[in-house]
């Protein structure tokens, strides 16, 4: 069996729970943008540009922690939902980088 490699561009959304809004989020990523995956990644400690620290202990009742969106499709479809994507979100916010994605040939 070989493999072979596909371009894709990988995308990193910061956001705090606070903020998120993520069942709009994945919604709008799953139903409209057509993304094949997303994963979101809950922090446990963390801040951002302004240096506020978001952190969680057993005692909070309230969590507003660190949250990460992170998906990756063909680059120029990216291209398309960072558009859309950059009306409701920070840009600051998003990163995004090449990567190749493997595949059975």
């Amino acid at each position: 069996m070989s493999l072979k490699k596909e371009s894709v561009t990988v995308v990193r959304i910061y956001l705090s729970e606070e903020k998120a809004h993520l069942e709009q989020l994945l919604k709008r990523l799953h139903d409209w943008e057509k993304i094949s995956g997303v994963t979101v990644f809950r922090g446990i400690s963390g801040y951002g540009e302004n240096g506020e620290i978001h952190t969680g202990t057993l005692l909070d009742i309230s969590l507003n922690l660190p949250v990460v969106v992170e998906f990756f499709d063909k680059p120029e479809k990216i291209d398309e939902v960072l558009d859309h994507l950059s009306s409701t979100i920070e840009p600051s916010h998003m990163v995004c980088w090449s990567a190749e994605r493997l595949m059975k040939d």
